[in-house]
């Protein structure tokens, strides 16, 4: 796959990286405590233009960083449109002591979204 960094996503595909950060956003907001939901920024997402081997058509891909830049966060938009997305939340369940949050999930194509927390016993 060949990879060319960029430094933002083409207009045409900005709504909708938009669509899947307020989709993690909100599914991170009823799995963290009260002040405690990360603020994900799709301007902080450092991006990466890839080419599809199969097709030859541009994607992109990208990741969110913490303050010591630790990847903490993926989002990938395919040529076809389609789209996988995470982001870590590694926080207690607030409403279930039985349950540890690892992360915030979207995925999809186009229009059609779904998204979902992943959640461990804990130890």
């Amino acid at each position: 796959m060949d990879i060319e960094m960029t430094l933002q996503l083409p207009p045409e595909l900005e709504a909708l990286a938009e669509r899947i950060v307020s989709a993690l956003q909100k599914e991170a907001a009823n799995y963290t405590a009260t002040g405690a939901v990360p603020k994900m920024d799709l301007a902080a997402v450092q991006f990466t233009r890839v080419i599809d081997p199969g097709n030859r058509l541009p994607g992109y891909q990208g990741v969110w960083r913490n303050a010591r830049d630790e990847r903490c966060g993926t989002l990938t938009i395919n040529s076809d449109n389609s789209f996988f997305a995470e982001y870590d939340l590694f926080c207690p369940h607030p409403r279930d002591a039985s349950r540890f949050v690892e992360m915030v999930t979207a995925w999809g194509r186009g229009d059609v979204m779904r998204s979902e927390a992943k959640l461990v016993p804990t130890l």
